[in-house]
């Protein structure tokens, strides 16, 4: 039996448990066990060489945004109203076959923008080049999940969020505050801090002998599933922001854009008439929390034309952060910073390197001074002769 026949297996025997307080250990174990096998699923073959196929771009840009969603939807004109760049539509399905990036030029900052294949149900397991599509939407910064609005966009959301979360893709979550680490020797340490209402001890300890784990640490901060707990196990889970994006707006009534722009993380656009576009920018510079910020050297006017462009997600948003970004030694020579920008109380403000730093802010680095080993004038502190009598120079003696 293969790997996804025994998925299938684990899922109708769970499907089929009824949910109480008897069988939540019993659940609990399933859930472990397909997660493992999900994992073997994404892992390549023993002794296979090289990488497989894909169609990966190099990283370009401040940031990378990944269109998903199921053939036929707009993805492509999308791509082509934002950034330009031609990417082939068609009113048959699967025109896109391949990855199309582009470029968004939004507030002097370049955002890649990814066009992938259209994926179906079962794309998790390989359908579709789905595992292709997963990968790509894995190493971006923000995934926009396209949906038709005139079709039943619900189904079609729980679909395909319910194929990303198979591969250990979490939209729209943090991860959960538990602390794990496995240990040689001295059993399960089980300790919380919070009070549990989904898991206890003993199912913990069921699902860490599932992974055959008999050694670890475990420490919950706050009141977490199962799902969380084996997601920590795993190691492997990427947490992604998502926006909704509802398209073909002019093709449904003013009820149905109402009630699809209300709902969280969604927005609503028409890439035929070109409705809502700057709308859907904004969002997502909102959603990457690029921040901008502008170095002014000493004695000059700041350079409002090339702003190093930060990101929590990308190292950091601190003047440490800002350093690293003009040199990694200017850390090391920094006495203190002068900021400029609505992140200080006044301007300009003395900051350190732990000041977070928000969009379009100024700063100017102030160096430390370099002291002359010799002193200066007559007042200087270190003396040039030797330390010791004996390595004095003997003068020559007097005539006499």
């Amino acid at each position: 039996m293969g790997i996804i026949e025994r998925i299938k297996e684990i899922e109708a025997e769970m499907a089929r448990t009824q949910k109480n307080k008897a069988t939540e250990y019993h659940l609990g174990q399933l859930k472990a066990k397909i997660a493992k096998l999900r994992t073997q699923l994404l892992e390549p073959p023993k002794g296979a060489s090289g990488g497989g196929e894909g169609f990966e771009v190099t990283k370009y840009g401040h940031g990378r945004v990944a269109l998903i969603g199921f053939p036929s939807v707009g993805k492509s004109t999308l791509l082509t109203m934002l950034t330009g760049t031609h990417s082939e539509a068609a009113s048959y399905e699967f025109t896109t076959l391949t990855c199309i990036p582009g470029v968004i030029h939004y507030n002097d900052t370049k955002i890649q923008l990814l066009d992938l294949p259209g994926i179906i149900e079962g794309a998790s397991e390989g359908k579709g080049r789905g595992r292709q599509v997963i990968a790509v939407a894995k190493s971006s910064d923000l995934v926009l999940m396209v949906l038709d609005a005139s079709k039943v966009s619900e189904g079609h959301r729980q679909i395909l969020t319910k194929e990303l979360e198979a591969v250990g893709l979490r939209l729209n979550k943090t991860p959960p505050q538990i602390y794990f680490k496995k240990k040689k020797t001295g059993g399960i340490s089980f300790n919380t801090t919070a009070p549990l209402t989904h898991i206890d001890e003993k199912l913990c300890y069921q699902i860490l002998h599932e992974y055959k784990i008999h050694n670890a640490e475990v420490l919950f901060r706050e009141n977490a599933t199962v799902d969380d707990f084996i997601d920590v196990i795993e190691g492997n889970r990427k947490y992604i922001k998502c926006v909704y994006v509802y398209n073909k707006i002019d093709v449904v009534g003013i009820d149905d854009v109402d009630r699809l722009s209300r709902q969280p993380n969604s927005i609503v656009i028409s890439c035929n008439l070109k409705l809502n576009l700057d709308r859907l920018l904004a969002r997502m510079w909102d959603e990457m929390g690029l921040v901008r910020v502008y170095s002014k050297p000493q004695g000059q006017q700041p350079d409002f034309d090339e702003p190093f462009v930060l990101s929590s997600d990308r190292g950091g948003c601190t003047v440490e952060d800002f350093c690293n970004h003009v040199h990694r030694t200017l850390v090391k020579d920094m006495k203190y910073a002068l900021v400029w920008g609505t992140s200080t109380r006044h301007n300009p403000q003395n900051c350190g390197l732990s000041q977070h730093l928000e969009d379009e802010d100024v700063v100017q680095i102030v160096k430390k001074k370099e002291r002359d080993e010799g002193g200066r004038g007559r007042f200087k502190s270190h003396s040039n002769a030797p330390a010791r009598i004996a390595d004095r120079e003997k003068k020559a003696p007097l005539k006499q």
